[in-house]
């Protein structure tokens, strides 16, 4: 049976989509980069009620709306790209950065969902049964690291809020429109950064035989780096190696005496990720040392594995289809998204939700319609509300 409350936030936020399609607009034409997202906080914190400000992580904030107590946290990115927008919409971005991953569309929902529930908050009395304050995360730097939700997650300010679950929604263009993905378990994988140098002996290009080639080595090194995803890995775990970045010498008929790759290793399973690393690592040596070289590799800690709370997409999946949202319980990607450090603390959930675009994300393209904001925006309150009913226990 739906509640008083419940239906009353489904009609405020309904009426806060409006305003909330013209603060996307805003935001939109104004992107700002990681780690320099003041602008934007701040027009997101006019726009949102009055409430509890705590600065974090930078440039970023956590709001309360809706008084004390346990709460739920919903999380909205902050910060744009290093993209030069091609969209062609009066409201483009015209700085050299762009909202090409859809934050300036999450944000505008986040908005609306804290405006509904401060207005019901409002309007409610105990007798009612209230409402559950809604803390929203606006979280700095997911394009880059250092990571902002992990900075969030360190400085303790989910503890102090009582935040006890987390959710997010992501545009996904890979889903039909207006489809929304509830998946439990993992959905996006670890994501860490590498760098393989490979070190061998400088030499004439007429003579290799008196240079030990580091060219070469690095070359077999890439090759068999495949061979961990084909052989290594099990078939039903999800795992990706890329290389981004090789560069080595600055003379095409010059032996060079090293050679440095970069790239990432991903993983939808948290043990399988901490092996690879030792894998890897091994067999970068072991090749190199079949060429004469030696290779150092280093290893950067990225974004664990992202996993949804089971019984969090469940519920929220049941009660997007009882408003009338088609719903899909499997999408699972090697993307990666930090909103997985908030998952190593309380229950969390993150969901897609289908956008119709021309291109992909990260494109100078990429451009959801305006109707997205509600998509978002429900999918939130449905995240919300299934949170609610483990708050309520508490």
């Amino acid at each position: 049976m739906t509640s008083r409350r419940d239906v009353l936030l489904r009609e405020v936020l309904r009426r806060e989509l409006h305003t909330a399609v013209e603060l996307r607009r805003e935001l939109h034409a104004e992107p700002r980069l990681s780690g320099k997202e003041g602008p934007t906080l701040k027009r997101v914190l006019d726009a949102l009620p009055g409430g509890q400000v705590e600065h974090v992580a930078g440039t970023g904030a956590l709001l309360r709306v809706g008084g004390a107590g346990p709460a739920v946290g919903v999380r909205g990115e902050l910060d744009g790209l290093p993209i030069v927008e091609r969209t062609g919409v009066p409201w483009a971005s015209v700085n050299g950065a762009m909202h090409a991953c859809g934050h300036d569309v999450h944000l505008a929902a986040v908005v609306a969902l804290a405006r509904a529930v401060d207005r019901v908050t409002d309007v409610l009395g105990p007798r009612d049964g209230g409402v559950t304050p809604l803390v929203v995360v606006l979280q700095p730097r997911e394009e880059s690291y250092p990571s902002g939700a992990a900075d969030i997650v360190r400085s303790g300010a989910l503890g102090r809020h009582r935040i006890t679950a987390m959710i997010g929604a992501h545009v996904q263009p890979v889903l039909d429109d207006g489809v929304i993905a509830c998946t439990p378990g993992a959905v996006n994988a670890s994501s860490d950064e590498f760098r393989v140098t490979v070190r061998g002996k400088e030499g004439h290009a007429a003579y290799p035989h008196l240079a030990r080639d580091p060219v070469v080595a690095m070359a077999q090194v890439i090759v068999a780096a495949q061979q961990l995803v084909s052989r290594a890995a099990d078939p039903m775990t999800p795992t990706v190696v890329t290389f981004g970045t090789v560069h080595a010498g600055t003379a095409p008929n010059a032996i060079p005496g090293e050679a440095v790759a970069r790239g990432t290793l991903r993983s939808l399973s948290q043990p399988w990720r901490e092996t690879l690393h030792e894998r890897f690592a091994q067999m970068a040596a072991d090749v190199a040392r079949a060429h004469g070289c030696e290779a150092e590799v280093t290893v950067l800690p990225g974004e664990p594995v992202l996993v949804n709370d089971a019984s969090l997409a469940v519920r929220t999946g049941e009660l997007l289809r009882a408003q009338g949202r088609t719903v899909t319980a499997e999408l699972r990607s090697c993307g990666a998204d930090d909103f997985a450090q908030y998952g190593a603390l309380v229950p969390s959930l993150m969901m897609f939700v289908g956008v119709d675009t021309e291109t992909g994300l990260h494109t100078p393209g990429f451009l959801p319609d305006d109707a997205s904001v509600g998509a978002v925006a429900e999918s939130m309150l449905a995240g919300y509300l299934a949170a609610d009913e483990s708050t309520a226990s508490l």
